[in-house]
């Protein structure tokens, strides 16, 4: 999970998500192309830090707050906290 999150983009994804709840894929404008993105997206659903569903056709991404703060209490508020202010940025689909 840490390793997820040590990468600047996956960390700017979290907090993203974080401040937002569920958010389609498609909303996070991040300044990497598409499929790194979806890559980066991956890596955070693997190491269970994101649920992400589908909805028709577009795929909805949440934060597993719950389930994070309930296994490692306080440690995703700790790394949020530490953090750089975010850098990706929500648009409105």
């Amino acid at each position: 999970m840490l390793h997820a999150l040590s990468d600047p983009v996956r960390l700017e994804i979290v907090r993203c998500l974080a401040g937002s709840g569920e958010q389609p894929c498609g909303a996070l404008e991040c300044a990497v192309s598409k499929s790194t993105l979806s890559h980066h997206l991956k890596v955070l659903r693997e190491a269970g830090l994101t649920h992400t569903r589908a909805d028709g056709t577009r795929r909805l991404v949440v934060l597993r707050r719950e389930e994070l703060e309930e296994r490692f209490p306080a440690m995703l508020s700790s790394v949020l906290d530490c953090a750089d202010p975010p850098q990706v940025a929500l648009r409105s689909l």
